[in-house]
């Protein structure tokens, strides 16, 4: 064990670091821990054992290994494994007193691995969500300016289904721009004073035709009381238009759409603040409760094939969540197989 203990200033600074830090003695032995790196590696780190037996990984013993030859800092990943979580960290190796030792402190970097990986992935489905209608549209166009230049009948028919692909694509940027708009204004103040009763009714009947041509009845069930609350008019606008229309094209072989609001008095999920509470509820095939908690993330589909058939991006439900969220409310969602989905969305009536 080296004879050369880390001062009490060193020990002060290593226990006071909101990070784990471990130092290293010259001689390859662990001189300190502090309580974070006890939690990271187990309270078994004790001073007086050889470093190969507790960092263990290559990577990391190889960065301190070097460190302590030539007093160079180094950075090395340290993955770290609790339970079915696994963790980042960036494992820094740097001099330290006294003379010959190397502190090695941890930065969870698992948030910003996560959020790399949520960029790369979110990409990767818009490139996705392009690249089909891309493919279609060329596809056409090289058949109309060759084989069927001169064909009325198919020239028609390739515009009918271009109109449709452009109309896709032009549908999938729009639900971009809105979703990014949303979350940049997520923490915006909301000053504006919405009724929900006349913003309810105004999305029923701009839906009415639509829900006439599906043969869905549409029913809205509004008290006569004014309901109101500090809003952002157009977000929630957007968010009871998404959920019925949902309701239409997907819930509508049951024949009718119910969209109720109420007032809700002293809600635990608004900490005991008053609420209003608007469900729309179908009657058609239901969703299988496996889909449920993974609705609302970006382009999560039940069915793919049949929400492109529909005119569905995988968006709508994403950002119904983050304009919910905003509203500081909550989305809840139940549905049983064979009998319908509720879609529920609670506001604070106090924001």
């Amino acid at each position: 064990m080296s004879d050369t203990l880390p001062s009490q200033s060193t020990t002060a600074l290593l226990a006071a670091l909101p990070i784990p830090a471990l130092l290293v003695g010259a001689d390859g032995r662990v001189l300190m821990a502090n309580t974070h790196m006890r939690d990271l590696l187990g309270s078994a780190v004790a001073r007086g054992q050889p470093y190969v037996s507790v960092l263990r990984q290559p990577a990391l013993v190889d960065a301190l290994e070097a460190t302590l030859k030539d007093a160079t800092p180094r950075k090395t990943r340290y993955l770290a494994q609790s339970g079915s979580k696994e963790s980042v960290y960036e494992a820094f190796c740097a001099p330290a007193a006294p003379e010959g030792s190397v502190l090695i402190s941890f930065l969870d970097i698992s948030d910003l691995e996560q959020a790399g990986q949520m960029r790369r992935d979110f990409v990767a489905n818009v490139s996705h969500e392009l690249r089909t209608p891309l493919t279609s549209l060329m596809g056409f166009i090289e058949t109309l300016q060759g084989p069927a230049k001169d064909d009325a009948a198919a020239r028609a028919q390739f515009l009918g289904i271009m109109a449709s692909e452009a109309a896709r694509m032009e549908r999938l940027v729009s639900d971009l721009l809105s979703l990014s708009r949303v979350e940049a204004e997520e923490r915006l103040p909301l000053r504006d004073t919405v009724e929900l009763g006349p913003l309810l009714s105004s999305v029923r009947n701009t839906l009415a035709a639509r829900a006439e041509e599906a043969g869905v009845t549409l029913v809205a069930e509004l008290p006569e009381e004014s309901i109101e609350l500090l809003a952002h008019a157009d977000q929630l606008l957007q968010v009871f238009t998404n959920l019925i229309e949902n309701a239409i094209k997907y819930g509508g072989a049951g024949g009718k759409v119910v969209v109720k609001l109420r007032r809700a008095d002293g809600q635990p999920a608004l900490r005991g603040q008053s609420g209003a509470l608007v469900s729309v509820t179908d009657f058609g095939a239901g969703i299988d409760p496996l889909h449920i908690p993974r609705l609302t993330e970006r382009f999560y589909r039940v069915d793919s094939h049949r929400s492109r058939e529909v005119g569905g991006t995988g968006l709508g439900l994403a950002i119904v969540k983050h304009i919910v969220q905003r509203h500081r409310g909550r989305l809840k969602i139940e549905s049983e197989l064979g009998k319908g989905t509720e879609f529920s969305v609670l506001l604070p009536l106090g924001v």
